[in-house]
């Protein structure tokens, strides 16, 4: 190429550098990397699907009472821990089968004196918002949602009761017998999606 037209390649490339034109064109250049960026880094970081409230559930009613957070519960609707659905009490200890706080590696929890600590009570995570909230609730209907590569069913705690948990109108949802949702739980089954 000539001496001339390289010079003329890199005054024009320059022009387009330092012009309105030129800058605005990389300015949304570098919006379209910013937000596709973005859209592909969301779309594979794991676990994302958790971060507004919990996998496969998105709308704004807010979880039932557990006393560990994230409202999971077992196939009866009792809490068991988030992480690994081992069953808590309500004060998020884990227990064994007859309800004895246990440690990690299944050793029943002992006073300063040796003796077992009394074990809590264990209530439905719906029963326990009712309770809490002044009135009966009630698991009802449910949809599920593929999380972590296993069925996940979302479930309404129900009610005869005019706003949710966060305080804004309640919604029919999955509830029957006239009820709306209260607040949500989930069951995570172990069928892979």
């Amino acid at each position: 190429m000539p001496e001339r037209d390289r010079i003329g390649e890199t005054l024009d490339s320059l022009a387009g550098d330092t012009s309105r034109r030129g800058f605005l064109a990389r300015v949304g250049a570098g919006m379209l990397a910013a937000s596709v960026g973005g859209v592909v880094a969301q779309a594979v970081r794991p676990g994302d699907a958790d971060a507004f409230h919990f996998c496969g559930h998105t709308f704004t009613t807010g979880s039932c009472i557990h006393p560990l957070g994230l409202p999971r519960v077992d196939s009866r609707g009792f809490p068991i821990r988030p992480s690994d659905g081992r069953p808590v009490d309500n004060l998020g200890r884990l227990v064994n089968r007859e309800g004895q706080p246990i440690h990690e590696d299944g050793g029943v929890v002992r006073d300063p004196d040796g003796l077992p600590l009394p074990p809590a009570p264990r209530t439905s995570t719906c029963d326990q918002t009712g309770k809490d909230y002044g009135f009966e609730a009630h698991l009802q209907g449910g949809w599920y949602r593929c999380c972590g590569g296993a069925v996940r069913k979302l479930w309404d705690c129900c009610a005869n009761h005019g706003t949710r948990i966060n305080g804004d109108a309640a919604l029919h949802g999955y509830c029957y017998g006239g009820r709306k949702v209260f607040c949500v739980t989930y069951y995570q089954t172990h069928v892979p999606c």
